[in-house]
């Protein structure tokens, strides 16, 4: 079998002011709320800079349990590139730790699954490579906001 190769990309913190998320309800596809990116930072080998403000994740609990997330955000590079990144994933734990997080209430990290896929838009030159990077990521909850360690696949 073939083995998929990765190499780490950045390291993504976020900042989420949770008691601003906005509750929409439950609707048919599942309790909808939206939280707010106040802002943030990452770092890599070949980028680095903060996340602007004004992004969010789409958050959807199904009835299953599952949480969905679908993040879009604008980083700015410490070298003043503009980026686009968006990311979709889900964060899954048995019930009752799900429950436990509903309350707001930290995990360890080996109770749950946070896991991304991402893409990248650009038009800044240096950063073009980015545009047909496939990204997946990890993450990790924080007091703050999460943080995700992205990974090229190679």
């Amino acid at each position: 079998m073939v083995q998929l190769q990765s190499a780490p990309l950045m390291v993504l913190d976020l900042d989420v002011p949770f008691a601003e998320m906005l509750s929409i309800g439950a609707t048919p596809a599942g309790r909808r709320r939206i939280a707010p990116v106040a802002g943030g930072s990452f770092s890599g080998d070949r980028l680095r800079g903060t996340v602007l403000p004004g992004g969010a994740d789409w958050v959807l609990n199904r009835a299953d349990g599952v949480m969905l997330i679908d993040v879009r955000l604008a980083l700015l590079t410490d070298d003043g590139a503009r980026l686009y990144l968006t990311y979709q994933g889900s964060f899954r734990a048995p019930d009752d730790v799900m429950a436990r997080f509903n309350r707001g209430e930290r995990l360890g990290d080996d109770e749950y699954l946070l896991r991304t896929v991402a893409r990248f838009e650009t038009g800044a030159e240096a950063y073009r490579w980015l545009n047909d990077t496939i990204v997946v990521g990890i993450g990790h909850q924080r007091a703050g906001g999460p943080r995700y360690h992205l990974f090229e696949i190679l």
